[in-house]
């Protein structure tokens, strides 16, 4: 059949429509989840994004935490007695590093019962332990305990500074679970140990234990170790050398807590706690410490820690110490004494053994014993005595004790009167004077007086007239003790010194000493040694005089009872004597032969003991 063609451009009619398909619409529920859960994803996204960007930012100058063991430290410098206590320590002193099988297991129990209860069972923070110090703080009002752990201290101290900043807080936290990732508890609670900051610049345990009992970290008692365990929240409040009561005190605490946490019982907490009692250190020590101290700098290698084994005796510093302070807060100051300096040593070899620089090291540091110039009065004349027997003189020669006039210049004895004709023994016996001034010119002039104190070890200003005889140079009374020796040992001289050996870098050092020199001919050594006992024995110097004991020395006055000196020999020591004021304030009538003879006698006596 045929079909017509559409006409194109007429109008067609419209197709019917057709009828719509209904569309379900999703239910309310399903499609807020659908929402959210594109938000959460996008959310997600950009809080990792933005959590790690801040991660970033916290850890971009965090230090390596591969570096736990690599402190940067200034290097120590640690004094030791003669027999191995630690009297004194510079810089940031660390011990031998211990591990906990080295240990006694208290020490570490005492650490972890005070700072760390848990520290076994948590992952780094303990928010259990956070919880239970803040309710403790806001029930006292106060700081009481804190929330950080062995971990987070390790991360803080090794690492961190101590600024209180959020960004801080979050690199320790960042550093403790790295801490706890890489290293045991074991080996995290070993090093807390080795690097905790305990006090008087000691790091770690083993350094502490040494510089406060003189014992290595393996080797510490129960009491010491809670004592150790203690320093950590206060080292400087809590510590033996500063506070003994508050180290006491504190030490307690930790046994409380080691017992509450049942690692010892209370038996034994009460029993450590009776024990505990700090030898006091010996306050002066310190005068002799500084000394030694320098002393060393030239013999330790830079940047390298040292040990440096002095020739300290403890028992006679300590002596020293207490026998000085009597004088000045006994008789001396009812006589207007305010300082003195003493000096105990070997006459053989120089080697220091006890000095006490003046009244109060804490209140003023200057070492009247080394540093101090004063003049000697009559404990310089045995220098004057030398020079004439050197020119042929000899004790029983006698000289004229008359009045003497030297152009304006008129020397008189002390006691202002003339004996005649003595012999140079009984002169030096009785101090005389004008003897002193006859010895100098006869010997030579004040030049050959000078040569021969210099010979045996003085190195002051000394005049270059005859007012040299009388003692009118300065002096510092290791010096003079020094100088001594050659009086005490047979004519050599020696030289002052506090240092036995030095250890560093794994070896040990004896200090170079000056080669033997014979600084006064045997023969006129005994000469010497003999007047000096007469001083002793008849003269000056009797209340220096000790029973069973011979004993040689010299006393010395000067102008106005400035100064009062006595220098002496017993037993193989020299023990030099000066009392004075620093502002050179004249005395009440104090003479050598007065207190500092006596002193010198109740420290000889100390030396018998010994």
């Amino acid at each position: 059949m045929y079909r017509v063609p559409p006409l194109y451009g007429l109008p067609q009619p419209a197709p019917a429509p057709r009828p719509p398909v209904p569309v379900e619409a999703p239910p309310p529920r399903r499609r807020w989840r659908w929402v959210l859960l594109r938000w959460g994803l996008i959310g997600g996204v950009w809080g990792t994004l933005l959590l790690a960007a801040l991660l970033l930012w916290f850890a971009r100058d965090l230090p390596r935490p591969e570096s736990a063991l690599d402190a940067v430290r200034r290097p120590s410098l640690t004094l030791t007695d003669r027999a191995g206590h630690v009297v004194a320590s510079y810089g940031d002193v660390v011990g031998e590093t211990v591990r906990l099988a080295d240990l006694p297991p208290f020490l570490p129990q005492a650490v972890v019962a005070v700072e760390d209860r848990r520290f076994w069972q948590h992952g780094g923070i303990d928010v259990i332990g956070i919880l239970r110090a803040a309710i403790v703080d806001l029930r006292a009002g106060h700081v009481v305990q804190g929330g950080s752990t062995l971990t987070q201290q390790v991360a803080k101290n090794l690492f961190l500074s101590n600024a209180r900043t959020f960004r801080r807080k979050v690199q320790e936290v960042l550093l403790t679970l790295w801490l706890e990732r890489h290293f045991s508890k074991r080996e995290i609670l070993e090093i807390w140990l080795n690097r905790v900051y305990l006090g008087a610049g000691a790091w770690g345990v083993d350094a502490a234990a040494r510089l406060y009992f003189g014992v290595p970290a393996r080797h510490v008692t129960l009491w010491q170790a809670a004592v150790l365990a203690g320093l950590p929240r206060a080292p400087s409040r809590f510590s033996p050398r500063s506070d003994p009561a508050a180290a006491a005190a504190r030490a307690r605490e930790v046994l409380a807590a080691m017992a509450g946490t049942g690692v010892i019982s209370d038996t034994q907490a009460d029993d450590a706690a009776s024990r505990i009692a700090f030898p006091a250190p010996p306050e002066g020590a310190g005068w002799f410490a500084d000394w030694a101290a320098q002393e060393a700098e030239a013999l330790v290698p830079e940047g390298e820690d040292a040990i440096v084994r002095t020739t300290l005796d403890a028992r006679l510093q300590a002596a020293v110490e207490a026998k000085l302070a009597a004088v000045l807060d006994g008789p001396g100051a009812r006589l207007g004494v305010g300082e003195g300096a003493v000096v105990v040593l070997d006459a053989a070899t120089g080697a220091v053994r006890a000095m006490d620089g003046g009244r109060d090291r804490r209140a003023s540091s200057f070492n009247r014993a080394v540093l101090a110039r004063r003049q000697p009065g009559s404990a310089f004349k045995p220098f004057v005595w030398l020079a004439a027997l050197e020119r042929g003189l000899r004790p029983e020669d006698m000289i004229e004790d008359a009045p003497l006039h030297l152009g304006g210049w008129t020397p008189n004895n002390f006691d202002g009167r003339f004996r005649g004709r003595v012999t140079l023994e009984t002169a030096l016996a009785e101090s005389l004077n004008t003897v002193a001034v006859r010895l100098a010119e006869a010997a030579g002039g004040p030049a050959a007086v000078a040569a021969v104190a210099r010979r045996l070890g003085l190195a002051g200003r000394l005049p270059d007239d005859l007012t040299i005889a009388l003692g009118t140079g300065e002096v510092g009374v290791m010096e003079l003790a020094g100088a001594y020796g050659a009086f005490c040992n047979g004519g050599w001289r020696v030289t002052p010194a506090g240092i036995e050996t030095v250890r560093a870098g794994g070896h040990a050092t004896v200090p170079p000493r000056p080669a033997g020199l014979r600084a006064i001919a045997p023969e006129q050594a005994v000469m010497m040694q003999r007047m000096l006992a007469a001083v002793v024995g008849r003269g000056s110097g009797r209340e220096a005089a000790v029973p069973g004991r011979q004993v040689a020395g010299k006393t010395g006055t000067t102008q106005d009872f400035r100064d009062a000196w006595f220098v002496g020999c017993i037993g193989g020591s020299v023990i030099a004597v000066w009392l004075g004021n620093d502002d050179n304030r004249p005395m009440q009538g104090v003479t050598g032969g007065s207190l500092p003879a006596r002193l010198f006698r109740d420290i000889a006596l100390e030396l018998r003991g010994g």
